[in-house]
């Protein structure tokens, strides 16, 4: 970890104070970074390399708001064959170089009937139901304790800056429950009534682990999840990855305003 630390600290002018995870088509946003530094993940040691479409693999270092950030743009989960140790690591090295803030994004199925195709919802919560945990082993003391508290994983300071700002730029959000699967398969119509029935609003298959490393490091998380398919639990429909790409493309647009107003505003 070290190593990957001193490599990235020889590259970039600052450090960041805010990372953000761009989940499937939500690339959009790293087009607004000023001064750019992106380095390939498969450069960095211990990085794993990222293996879905939509996702490029790199780490862009600039500045975005007058915030100095840093984009992940690919991510890495458990369903490509990773351990969540593996799949959590960038994040481990980015908590290192001091970042404070971590905006975390995902392209996400939902089950709320009130949510439409295209909505963006600010996630209050999750519910893990992968079948590992990335604090799993012995712990890493330099970075939190053992059993970190969940109670609040998603800042409620931040979500409400988020409806203040959302409010004040008119863009609709909602408000919701994430449900971490492991897939690759999506989700049986059993297995929409199951996170439904247990108080799910959107299901995917990341973030939750990223979310878990972040609070144990001391890390603040915002998250959102754009919706791109609403499956009704008793009579749900098909869909691809390549319809989940589409719809993220099309609301990351309007998630990438909301992020700069809410930089610009924190």
């Amino acid at each position: 970890m070290n190593t990957a630390v001193s490599l990235i600290t020889q590259k970039i002018k600052k450090k960041p104070e805010i990372a953000i995870i761009l989940g499937s088509g939500l690339g959009v946003i790293a087009e607004k970074i000023k001064n750019p530094v992106e380095i390939p993940y498969e450069t960095i040691p211990g990085f794993p390399i990222s293996t879905v479409k939509g996702h490029e693999g790199k780490l862009i270092f600039g500045t975005l708001e007058s915030k100095s950030v840093c984009l992940f743009k690919g991510r890495f989960h458990y369903y490509e064959g990773y351990t969540l140790r593996e799949v959590t690591f960038p994040l481990r090295v980015v908590g290192k170089l001091g970042v404070k803030i971590l905006i975390v994004t995902n392209a996400a199925g939902g089950v709320n009937p009130y949510f439409e195709p295209g909505d963006i919802m600010i996630i209050r919560d999750h519910i893990n139901l992968l079948p590992d945990n990335p604090l799993r082993g012995p712990n890493l003391d330099e970075f939190g304790p053992r059993f970190p508290s969940m109670h609040a994983a998603y800042s409620k300071r931040l979500i409400k800056l988020t409806h203040e700002v959302a409010s004040k730029v008119g863009i609709s959000v909602k408000e919701g429950v994430y449900v971490a699967l492991q897939g690759p398969s999506l989700e049986t119509p059993a297995e929409y009534r199951l996170v439904n029935l247990i108080g799910g609003d959107a299901v995917g298959m990341s973030t939750v682990p990223e979310v878990i490393v972040a609070r144990h490091m001391g890390i603040e998380v915002l998250g959102f999840s754009i919706i791109t398919n609403v499956a009704d639990p008793y009579n749900p429909k098909p869909t691809t990855h390549e319809e989940v790409i589409q719809v993220g493309e099309k609301s990351g647009e309007i998630l990438g305003r909301l992020i700069e107003e809410i930089l610009r505003n924190m």
